[in-house]
């Protein structure tokens, strides 16, 4: 056997778990994206205020967030395929449950705190499996994976909303929660690799030279550690440090335009049949770009840090404009704009973080780097909506946005020089000294 054996096979059944993996974000983030649909029905039958009834989706993303590392460990301490099944388990009660709804605080504990947790053991080992199937077309995996979530989200407005005119949002709850048990299907289909049996052949079947067989299976040796313990050791790493800066700063921004969009859209007297439409176009354009953009990686015509940096320049230059915007067709192609370039960054900024830790310590980063980013997502709106009400201009967000996102650009460039001068340093301190004596064997004596 061969040592290029051990490499992932970019191909081949990786495509079968590309493809579970699509399904698993149409039944995690899609759902999760289209539970507002849920929010008036659930405010009106407890008597609740819209601030109280947010506290669902709210608690959904916390967990969600929050269950990441937690998941992470999980998948290097057994496999992927089980955490995905526990998750589409944990999915499924917490919409089971929540057909119940005794209460206010029944629903937090179900649709919110199980259904977060369970897109979190199911999201976060769907994403990581396929950075595991594939490394030269890792980028292009991710984007397919990915662009489940909004094919998915473009099905499921219309669809939810006749579930719930026709079962009320109970049975609308109970029926999306059944359709939500696939996820363990797409789980068992996510067959692990065998690395532990190709690590075992390189140790008896890859010649390697004398003086190095030691180093060697040393280093297989620590890398197979790796891949048993969760490097909580990440967060001193400078690389790792600084790609969770840029998530963070990110992640700020991510959620402000979904929020200020449709209020925006209002304000410049667009009705609201035309204003639910622009939501649409989000998700399509968003769909495209996915593709389009993992499609270009994958040529590796541009290092992907490169590319991520200005897919994200390209991004806040849009949100910078979009609030110029003074009618519906001027908002939609504004719109158009923001959701191709958003979707193109989703697409590989999982791919970016897989270059950076390298694949060994991936399922440990991963679940760091959505903790962490979490931060992010948390203060993003409420700062937004603060900068908003001092403004009295749902354009100040946008604003605000993009001017976050042009700062994470920053974090994007120092990181690109960091890791060339490491670069460079690794190949200085490799380089063997050249010999100034005439004959080999000269060289030899003035050393002994």
């Amino acid at each position: 056997m061969q040592a290029k054996d051990s490499n992932p096979p970019d191909g081949g059944y990786g495509w079968v778990v590309v493809v579970s993996a699509f399904m698993v974000m149409g039944f995690t983030v899609a759902v999760l994206k289209t539970f507002g649909l849920f929010f008036v029905e659930i405010q009106q039958h407890f008597d609740e205020l819209a601030s109280s009834t947010s506290w669902i989706t709210s608690v959904t993303i916390v967990v969600f967030h929050l269950g990441a590392p937690v998941a992470s460990s999980l998948c290097v301490q057994y496999t992927h395929r089980t955490v995905v099944i526990t998750g589409g388990l944990l999915v499924f009660s917490g919409m089971a449950l929540g057909f119940f709804g005794l209460n206010m605080g029944w629903m937090y504990a179900t649709t919110g705190f199980l259904q977060g947790l369970g897109i979190s053991f199911s999201w976060t080992p769907a994403i990581s499996i396929v950075s595991h199937y594939f490394s030269k077309k890792r980028a292009l995996a991710n984007a397919i994976a990915s662009a489940g979530e909004c094919a998915f989200a473009f099905m499921f407005g219309p669809f939810f909303q006749w579930l719930i005119s026709q079962y009320g949002w109970k049975g609308a709850l109970l029926i999306i929660g059944g359709i939500q048990l696939n996820i363990c299907v797409c789980g068992v289909l996510m067959r692990p690799l065998p690395s532990s049996c190709l690590l075992k052949a390189r140790h008896c079947d890859t010649e390697t030279p004398p003086g190095n067989s030691a180093s060697s299976r040393d280093k297989e040796d620590k890398s197979s550690i790796m891949h048993k313990t969760f490097n909580w050791m990440l967060v001193r790493q400078p690389e790792f440090v600084i790609y969770a800066i840029f998530g963070i700063l990110a992640a700020m921004s991510f959620f402000v335009p979904p929020l200020f969009l449709v209020p925006l859209s209002y304000s410049l007297g667009i009705e609201e049949s035309w204003t639910s439409s622009l939501l649409s176009i989000l998700a399509m354009v968003d769909f495209g770009g996915r593709l389009l953009c993992g499609w270009y990686a994958n040529l590796h015509v541009t290092k992907t840090i490169h590319l991520l940096a200005m897919t994200i320049t390209l991004m806040s230059t849009s949100l910078m404009l979009l609030p110029l915007a003074n009618n519906y067709l001027s908002l939609a192609i504004f719109t158009g704009f923001y959701g191709f370039f958003f979707g193109t960054t989703v697409a590989i900024h999982i791919t970016v973080l897989a270059d950076v830790v390298g694949m060994p310590e991936f399922d440990s980063a991963l679940g760091l780097f959505m903790l962490i980013r979490s931060i992010g997502g948390f203060l993003g709106p409420p700062l937004a909506g603060l900068i908003v009400d001092i403004a009295g201009d749902y354009r100040a967000g946008f604003y605000m946005a993009g001017a976050t996102l042009a700062l994470s650009t920053g974090f994007l460039i120092f990181l690109d020089r960091l890791q060339q001068r490491k670069k460079r340093g690794n190949k200085t301190r490799t380089k063997p000294e050249k010999s100034t004596l005439p004959y080999p064997s000269l060289h030899i004596l003035k050393h002994q």
